[in-house]
């Protein structure tokens, strides 16, 4: 971990909720890391529905192939996350390592295997011992609690600079529900169907076929829509647990994720997994810019987004908003290279409001003076207009800095 925060970090940290059904507990268990934790042990009541997304790398971590298998079930009693060391590539050792890990936490929590959980993040291709796990978690099942979120986002980070946490409550028939998120991720992050690490709890009672539907959905325009570097992780993981706690204050069964009655909720849940994915592109390792893309006038929603891609992940136009450089030639060398419709003279491109380029050449009304001004700020919206269809789509990432080149270059030593 940093020992600087970093100054896209959030101002505030919301006061997370107790969630019926969810305890939470952290330890030292010496997996890579030397005073500080590692490990989280969240137990759920019986009946907890569970719901997942995961990495699309071909080279998943033996976590991530433990959760697919046992996604099917649809129910979850625990779930065990560790720092340090990813057990990625790791091969029949890696395997046996979930093996162990699940039924050291089975036995601490009364229940089978099946329904436990596994994420890992850390370092790729170094054997994960999970005999570290023994009495640990045993512990931790005794002494989990209702409550301690940042506690728990703390355990898991690896080069995050702050831990990440969100909370929204909304009304479900009768009664009042609660979602509670946690993510952890900084570096290697382009999700493809999740981020590296995620995890959302609620009481609401819904059903695990719904629940998948909806996280599903949900990630497309959030955790999917965020790039820090382009390099999409072999651990990425969000799972989401709903308890069903809230059913004995009235609100209704879901078994279909089209229920009109989730709505709100739906809204709800969503806004959480778009705060927490806007926060890991805030902390985006060695970040001082947090970068909104935004592209219209696409072909299609498809079109526009693998062109904002495109641009988010381009090391030139990350590199010259380090330098506070609004290059609008690196954007349209971005644009042009994405392999999707696109007319030079249409194009037309802003930043921070102030357009830069129309119709393929220079904005008539460019002021070098007022277009430096607005890149100091520590938030930068490109706008990159194409003027070819009703296609719109938006990603987040943030600039890159010789910071990440020192993070990275010195990640295992």
């Amino acid at each position: 971990m940093s020992s600087s925060v970093s100054p896209l970090a959030p101002k505030t940290v919301p006061d997370m909720p107790v969630i019926a059904g969810v305890r939470l507990a952290t330890a030292e268990a010496g997996i890579r890391y030397k005073n500080r934790t590692d490990v989280l042990l969240a137990v759920m009541d019986k009946g907890t529905a569970v719901a997942g997304v995961f990495t699309r790398s071909k080279c998943p971590s033996a976590p991530v192939e433990w959760c697919r298998a046992k996604l099917k079930g649809g129910k979850a009693r625990a779930l065990v996350v560790n720092s340090g060391n990813a057990n990625a590539f790791t091969g029949k050792t890696g395997r046996s390592s979930t093996a162990l890990t699940a039924k050291i936490a089975a036995k601490a929590v009364g229940c089978s295997e099946g329904e436990i959980f596994l994420a890992s993040t850390g370092v790729i291709g170094e054997p994960l011992d999970a005999t570290k796990f023994d009495g640990v978690l045993g512990r931790l099942a005794e002494t989990a609690e209702s409550g301690d979120y940042l506690a728990a986002a703390k355990a898991i980070m690896t080069t995050d600079t702050f831990p990440k946490v969100a909370t929204a409550t909304v009304k479900l028939g009768k009664a009042k529900v609660t979602i509670n998120g946690m993510a952890k991720g900084a570096g290697m992050i382009a999700p493809d169907m999740a981020t590296m690490l995620s995890f959302i709890f609620t009481d609401a009672p819904i059903a695990p076929a719904a629940l998948q539907a909806l996280l599903k959905a949900g990630v497309e325009d959030t955790f999917n829509a965020v790039t820090i570097d382009g390099d999409t992780s072999t651990s990425d993981t969000l799972l989401a647990f709903a308890t069903g706690a809230a059913a004995e204050h009235g609100a209704p069964k879901i078994s279909r994720a089209s229920d009109p009655r989730l709505k709100a909720f739906v809204k709800a849940f969503n806004q959480v997994l778009a705060n927490l994915s806007e926060q890991v592109a805030r902390d985006g390792e060695g970040a001082r810019k947090l970068v909104e893309i935004t592209v219209e006038g696409a072909k299609t929603k498809a079109s526009a987004r693998k062109i904002a891609m495109s641009i988010a992940n381009s090391p030139l136009v990350k590199t010259a908003i380090a330098g506070e450089d609004a290059n609008w030639g690196r954007v349209v060398m971005a644009v042009g290279k994405a392999g999707e419709p696109a007319d030079r003279d249409k194009l037309s491109i802003s930043f921070n409001g102030i357009r830069v380029a129309k119709s393929g050449t220079r904005d008539p009304s460019y002021d070098e003076k007022q277009v430096s001004e607005a890149m100091k700020a520590p938030e930068i919206a490109i706008k990159v207009s194409l003027g070819l269809g009703k296609g719109r789509d938006r990603v987040l990432t943030c600039d890159l800095t010789k910071e990440y080149v020192a993070i990275n270059g010195d990640y295992r030593s």
